[in-house]
């Protein structure tokens, strides 16, 4: 572990919730890391860089993402996993979409963006793809019926926890703090009660 990087990560995780990305300086970002900005230069090549990683390293984490969903497709309750799935969508777009929305405000940053996530492989689809890619495992268990509606139901599971952590994002004061885990859970417990009945066999 680098300690200048983390360090770096840090203060651009703070920066950019606080004036967005559109909005954040290099400079500011240094500035908030305690080091200089040729330094934070010698770790990432530029802002787009140190968002990609802030993304990588800082946010919340999604299970359906990474290594953690080969432990819930075939096991627990189906309900209760996609309940966990719509929680952390819900924690990690709360993180994000503070930070992003500023980009739709600058054109050429946003094509930069774009330019530099599709050369990374990744891109904000990637939430729903993974979610419709644990709901396939889930079908390949026998858990959810041959035929459901898995696309629809993974930009439903993912739209929702968006839209939810949007409304917070929008209605929230300085200073107040955000929704609780347990207001989150309950929320993600509603969303899928919508939507598991389109998933489920037959009885």
């Amino acid at each position: 572990m680098n300690p200048t990087r983390e360090a770096i990560l840090d203060g651009a995780l703070a920066v950019m919730r606080d004036r967005g990305l559109a909005r954040t300086t290099t400079k500011e970002i240094a500035r908030a890391s305690g080091c200089s900005e040729p330094l934070l230069y010698r770790h990432f090549e530029d802002k787009i860089a140190l968002f990609l990683a802030v993304l990588a390293e800082r946010l919340p984490p999604v299970r359906v993402l990474g290594d953690g969903a080969a432990g819930l497709a075939g096991h627990g309750l189906l309900e209760e996993n996609l309940r966990l799935v719509v929680a952390e969508l819900t924690a990690f777009y709360l993180t994000v979409l503070p930070i992003g929305m500023s980009i739709f405000s600058d054109n050429e940053l946003l094509a930069r963006h774009r330019d530099a996530v599709e050369a990374h492989g990744t891109g904000p689809e990637i939430m729903s793809l993974g979610v419709g890619k644990y709901l396939a495992d889930e079908q390949a268990a026998g858990r959810i019926r041959p035929g459901a509606p898995l696309d629809g139901a993974a930009l439903a599971l993912t739209g929702a926890a968006m839209h939810r952590a949007f409304l917070w994002s929008f209605h929230a004061r300085a200073g107040e703090p955000g929704p609780s885990r347990q207001r989150i859970r309950d929320v993600a417990a509603e969303v899928v009660a919508g939507v598991l009945p389109s998933l489920l066999p037959a009885a």
